[in-house]
């Protein structure tokens, strides 16, 4: 087995992948561009004051930027490396990504930059930096590199991170509970468009009219059931048979309940925390986390296997749902209200998790050919 990465080079990872889900959460929609009206280039540089702010965005903005602190000092310290200087770096590189993502907020319309924002951001990296020598001054990079060694395979990085970005998923609302995927609705009006200039029999080809009804019971026991199996297949691939695999189920089912009554609550508010459990979702946790534990026994090769027939059948069952009207209202306020920051990446990240699970995991089937299981 090729030696793991480590604790500099994990976290050196995470730090970049953190710093891009920031930037894509600052700078969304991505569209629209222009030059402010009536402003020049020095004046840009300037970030203004907000007349008010809420309690929501002042702690997102303190905490969304702590992590990335920490890990960026982590990151930086090692043998040779001076502490003040890691921690500097720490404090420093954050809070000049968060002032060109609030420069950058000038030129999208909706987007106000914000000096109390970038203060924020500043302060929570800054935060973060300090607490790194403590971490260290305790052992937990080395401790958490060795738990990291004893969990996952040396070539576990690419299904760890899409595990961490599965929560990110589960928050956007979808239109049965885990039904991740559906993509093909926010597609077509795009191909559909494309099409049209072309004419004929074009303009309608590959866009199938949406399914009037509901899913089934069945069905929508099966989705959601195929969607908390999805996640767990894709950690057994990398975790070696026994009980950690168990554990692994369970923490995800747990996990998916407290997600499901977050995504109802930011959705509907908290007098609705309970509405997003349609009859079907209990009964499809079920299934899935019965089938989990059946299931992880298996060689790694063989769940990962499994797993691209469950993500396939997932996909394609989220396909025929339906479009549900409160969805599009909740959608709406999510693209208008507090959320637009997190709206766009919650949003790509449940559409595409299975699609991008699809891939890793065959590229593990076809990895491990000729390797023992």
């Amino acid at each position: 087995m090729p030696p793991a990465a480590p604790p500099r080079s994990l976290s050196g990872r995470f730090a970049a992948l953190f710093a891009a889900l920031i930037l894509y959460a600052s700078l969304y929609p991505f569209e629209a561009w222009r030059w402010p009206p009536g402003r020049d280039a020095t004046e840009l540089l300037v970030l203004p004051w907000p007349p008010y702010r809420l309690p929501f965005d002042l702690a997102a903005n303190f905490f969304g930027y702590l992590p990335l602190g920490l890990l960026v000092a982590l990151a930086a310290s090692g043998p040779g490396a001076r502490r003040w200087g890691a921690i500097l770096l720490g404090a420093v590189l954050p809070a000049a990504l968060s002032y060109a993502a609030e420069v950058a907020q000038h030129f999208l319309p909706g987007r106000h930059p914000s000096l109390m924002d970038w203060a924020l951001n500043s302060a929570g990296a800054a935060t973060g930096a300090l607490i790194a020598p403590g971490l260290q001054a305790f052992g937990w990079p080395q401790r958490l590199q060795a738990a990291w060694q004893r969990w996952f395979d040396a070539d576990a990085a690419g299904a760890v991170v899409l595990l961490l970005l599965w929560p990110v998923a589960l928050l956007f609302p979808a239109p049965v509970a885990l039904g991740l995927g559906q993509i093909g609705p926010r597609l077509q009006p795009l191909l559909a468009e494309a099409l049209a200039g072309l004419g004929g029999a074009w303009s309608t080809l590959w866009l199938p009219s949406a399914s009037p009804a509901r899913l089934g019971f069945a069905a929508e026991t099966l989705v959601t059931g195929l969607g908390l199996l999805a996640p767990c297949l894709l950690a057994f691939s990398v975790v070696a048979a026994g009980w950690r695999r168990v554990g692994l189920a369970l923490g995800a089912t747990v996990l998916t309940t407290a997600l499901l009554t977050l995504s109802t609550v930011l959705n509907y508010g908290p007098q609705h925390a309970l509405a997003g459990f349609a009859p079907s979702t209990l009964p499809g946790l079920a299934v899935g986390l019965v089938a989990a534990i059946v299931l992880a026994p298996l060689p790694r090769r063989a769940v990962a296997a499994l797993g691209l027939v469950g993500l396939t059948a997932l996909v394609t069952l989220v396909a025929q749902a339906p479009s549900d009207p409160y969805l599009e209202q909740s959608l709406q306020a999510w693209e208008q209200g507090r959320f637009i920051r997190f709206h766009g990446l919650a949003q790509w990240v449940g559409w595409l998790w299975p699609y991008a699970a699809l891939g890793w995991l065959l590229r593990r089937v076809i990895a491990r050919r000729g390797r023992a299981p």
